[in-house]
């Protein structure tokens, strides 16, 4: 059962990548910017709730990933170009942005 699940969560994230990847390839009919992240786990409180006893340090805080999404919204320049996939890599409480 755990491994169908898996197979499931692997082919939508493949499908989420493929979204963004399409969105912004031009005659798209999509004028916006389209760029997803990849963070491997999200600092929430149903992840604390339900994992209390792993290594959260490796965790991205839902706050890093609003300041991203607002300094990219305010300042362009500093925005991956469409159809970016980024991944946050969060170690000992600093995260990096790698471009996939």
């Amino acid at each position: 059962m755990l491994r169908c699940y898996f197979c499931r969560y692997g082919m939508a994230k493949a499908a989420v990548h493929q979204l963004v990847k399409s969105l912004a390839a031009p005659k798209s009919g999509i004028s916006g910017h389209t760029v997803a992240i990849l963070p491997v786990t999200l600092d929430t409180p149903s992840n604390r709730k339900f994992m209390p006893k792993v290594d959260q340090s490796s965790w991205t805080p839902l706050e890093f990933v609003a300041d991203l999404f607002c300094n990219w919204t305010q300042d362009p320049t500093q925005r991956p170009s469409s159809g970016s996939l980024i991944q946050l890599i969060t170690k000992g409480g600093s995260t990096t942005l790698t471009p996939v």
